[in-house]
């Protein structure tokens, strides 16, 4: 039973200590309080690895992202608990003012950085860094308004029923964490593959503001006055339309940030469990592009050279066994089957729509010569490490690494000297591997790590490179050059031209480019440390 105190103003809470009166037996509100927590704790939580996921997307380099968004909000978080000791004497009412901000911004921060990113990212100029500052922007203000609502919380537990502070705070602090484990769950596991980041963001704000709004006006509404609790509920009820009326328009809204990004001329475009896979052109006499979270990784204006220098090199000498890890788009086979002698390829692909859409996908199955109809070729649906690891040795005459570029943090662990040791084990004494290395002009020092690792790895390299003859334009821009390295067990490998375009002069132009930017003396890149 509650004890009996003298009512406080509307508006206010009783001091430290005070009972609050409620609708409810305090032991109910007590858990209403905690199952608030519970909810606001796993929204939280989305909000950051919706940040996190969607930058690393747009981005790139997961790990620095998820660096900067999770130290700005903890470091924002302490701000905010220290900011709001000041609500304290109106803890309902500032915490319910709260949840309805962080339901707004959060569930529509990931539809901003999109926005910022589709219409002004990467593009020079001013505005090129715009993502990244928003980016911050929103950790910062997230993290602020997840941190003010520890203290306000706190104070409201203590007014259903006082207990000793290191009590409340193991019961709130449980609640957190609990919810922080189910949201963090949640986001990958449900929400992402059902909803995807922009409408999941979304429906995580309206979640936020439900039970926020819930909380205070249902259990703390005697503390509100009438005007405050109109005001609390009129402004929830606006944070729900924008929430229902961005979730109604998404689709229209990824469309146009789609073509933003890719151009107009978008044809397919599929989120896998993996990536993003976007196709555009490919009929009416455009070239084909396809792009993969964003990247280009084939362009219809210079696939061929590309394809041409990263397989015929290694082509020279023994090639009846090929491996192609990465390159399930079936265009580095292509090459390869240009070789007469050769008997197998086995193309390692993690992602089996890409595959799909390369045996399906009219334009791009005819561009990659309906590989994926050969018997020779097969697909291994697996991971490049685990595959490397259960081959025999001597597996493989050649080994041709069709990967995304080093640069791009979640594939670092394929360019590895743990990696590299395992691809020599799998080739034969005088087998050859030919490794996609980045871009020699945006970043020497990429190549160069490659090469050294490689020879960490006991593999002897010749590092070249190929300009290219038309880089694609605006967010997604193609490189303004490829690197390679080709690298042998017994030696380092002669260039040799193979059929195609491509050409002895242009592979020792290639290889001219490439010394001509050596950087000696860097360590190699391990699974432990990456140098990328």
């Amino acid at each position: 039973m509650i004890e009996p105190h003298a009512p406080a103003p509307p508006g206010t809470t009783p001091p430290w200590g005070g009972r609050a009166r409620l609708p409810v037996r305090p032991d109910t509100g007590r858990f209403l309080v905690l199952a608030g927590v519970f909810v606001c704790a796993a929204c939280g939580l989305v909000y950051e690895l919706e940040l996190v996921a969607l930058a690393s997307y747009l981005i790139g380099d997961s790990v620095t992202q998820a660096s900067v968004v999770l130290s700005v909000m903890v470091f924002a978080m302490g701000i905010g608990s220290l900011a709001a000791k000041r609500l304290r004497p109106r803890a309902a009412a500032g915490f319910g003012a709260i949840e309805a901000v962080l339901a707004l911004v959060g569930g529509c921060s990931a539809l901003a950085l999109y926005a910022v990113f589709a219409w002004t990212g990467d593009w020079g100029g001013p505005w090129a860094h715009a993502p990244r500052v928003l980016l911050v922007a929103f950790s910062l203000i997230i993290g602020l308004l997840i941190g003010a609502e520890v203290p306000l919380l706190m104070e409201l537990i203590q007014r259903i029923r006082r207990q000793d502070a290191g009590g409340a705070v193991a019961d709130l602090f449980a609640a957190d964490y609990v919810g922080a484990l189910v949201g963090g769950l949640a986001f990958p596991f449900l929400l992402l593959p059902l909803l995807g980041q922009l409408t999941s963001a979304l429906i995580t704000g309206a979640v936020n503001a439900v039970v926020g709004a819930a909380l205070v006006l249902g259990v703390f509404r005697a503390d509100l006055s009438p005007r405050a609790r109109r005001v609390l509920l009129a402004v929830n009820l606006a944070v729900l339309g924008v929430l229902a009326a961005a979730a109604v328009l998404v689709d229209d809204f990824e469309r146009a940030a789609r073509h933003a990004v890719y151009g107009p001329d978008v044809r397919v475009a599929v989120r896998t469990d993996t990536q993003e896979v976007v196709i555009t052109g490919g009929t009416g006499g455009r070239p084909l592009d396809l792009f993969l979270d964003g990247r280009l990784r084939v362009s219809g204006r210079d696939e061929g050279r590309y394809h041409e220098a990263l397989v015929h090199p290694a082509m020279s000498g023994g090639h009846a066994r090929v491996l192609i890890l990465g390159g399930g788009d079936g265009l580095a086979a292509r090459e390869v089957l240009r070789h007469p002698g050769v008997r197998r390829v086995d193309i390692v692909e993690s992602d089996p729509e890409v595959v799909r859409l390369a045996r399906e996908d009219p334009p791009l199955s005819r561009l990659n010569g309906y590989v994926h109809g050969d018997p020779r070729v097969r697909v291994r649906d697996t991971d490049a490490f685990r595959l490397l690891r259960s081959v025999p040795p001597g597996s493989y005459d050649v080994i041709l690494s069709d990967l995304p570029d080093p640069g791009v943090t979640d594939s670092a662990g394929l360019y590895s000297q743990e990696f590299y040791g395992l691809a020599r084990r799998a080739l034969t004494p005088h087998g050859r591997l030919s490794v996609h290395a980045g871009s020699l002009t945006a970043d020497p020092r990429v190549l160069w790590t490659v090469e050294a690792t490689l020879r960490e790895a006991g593999l002897r390299t010749t590092p070249y490179s190929l300009a290219v003859r038309d880089p694609a334009a605006g967010p997604a821009r193609a490189p303004d050059d490829w690197g390679f390295v080709l690298a042998g067990r017994d030696g380092p490998p002669p260039l040799r031209a193979g059929t195609g375009a491509l050409t002895r002069a242009g592979l020792a132009a290639g290889v001219r480019a490439a010394e001509a930017s050596r950087i000696g003396g860097l360590p190699a890149s391990t699974l432990v440390h990456p140098r990328y």
